[in-house]
């Protein structure tokens, strides 16, 4: 017993030498110049340094990665004072081309306006002329136009053939019949005059002169339709010659035209 004992002590003893010597640092020698050297190298780090760069410049990315995004920013793009002058020099010239270009245009208008003035001035000359010599000729030729027969007999016939002469040829208004302007009852009155029947001056007294007829389907031409506003003479057809109004002066109107109420037919003839 005592043996094993003393054998494991031994073994524990042989196993703590050895364990110490591997935690010795490397042994230095000394010369006799008494300078000290290590026998440990270091590797050198000349190596790792390339492969570094090497690493860092044979980088690729894939074309699908994603970078949550960042990749697809909408960032300004800032320009340099240079070609901000560049652009301000191009507006100018532009805004410059087209003041001129609008002078121009503004002259030409001018020229044009003042070339048709001219133009004018002188058919105004033109026409002035021609003018004057058409008056003349216009005047007789209404003076012709404007002459009126004489009623010819005392038939009813007559006196509408006569009285249709002043259709479009007469003023209407008041009672000048030289002048030929009149109103109605003063037209109806100077028509019969002229066949010798003597009527009153009023509308409301020429409804009651003569003999009376029942209804205009029974008038002939010839006969007076009136009442306290309006006069006329019956040509036939549901129509009467008349002096209207100041718009269309004498003229032949319907019957429901010219009376908007109720008339009476009178005949004198």
């Amino acid at each position: 017993m005592m043996k094993a004992r003393k054998s494991i002590s031994i073994l524990a003893a042989t196993l703590a030498v050895v364990s110490m010597s591997a935690f010795v640092a490397p042994a230095a020698s000394a010369a006799d110049t008494g300078v000290v050297t290590s026998s440990r190298s270091f590797k050198g780090q000349q190596s790792r340094t390339s492969a570094l760069l090497k690493e860092s410049t044979s980088t690729s990315v894939d074309s699908d990665s994603s970078y949550g995004g960042i990749e697809s920013l909408d960032v300004p793009q800032t320009k340099s004072q240079a070609e901000k002058d560049a652009e301000a020099a191009a507006a100018a010239a532009a805004a410059q081309a087209q003041a001129q270009a609008e002078a121009a245009a503004r002259a030409q208008a001018q020229a044009q306006s003042a070339s048709r003035s001219t133009d004018r001035t002188s058919q105004t000359g033109t026409t002035a002329g021609t003018s004057s010599s058409s008056s003349s000729s216009s005047s007789a030729s209404s003076s012709s136009a404007a002459t009126v027969t004489p009623v010819n007999g005392t038939s009813a016939s007559a006196v509408i053939s006569f009285a249709m002469q002043f259709v479009g040829n007469a003023t209407y208004g008041g009672c000048n019949v030289s002048a030929r302007q009149w109103d109605c009852s003063c037209f109806v009155q100077y028509v019969y005059s002229q066949v010798g029947v003597s009527l009153p001056r009023t509308s409301g007294a020429q409804a009651t002169v003569g003999t009376a007829v029942a209804s205009l389907d029974q008038a002939q031409p010839g006969d007076i339709i009136a009442n306290s506003a309006h006069a006329g003479i019956y040509i036939g057809d549901g129509k009467v010659v008349n002096s209207l109004n100041s718009r269309v002066g004498t003229a032949v109107t319907p019957v429901n035209v010219a009376f908007t109420g109720g008339y009476s037919i009178r005949r004198v003839l």
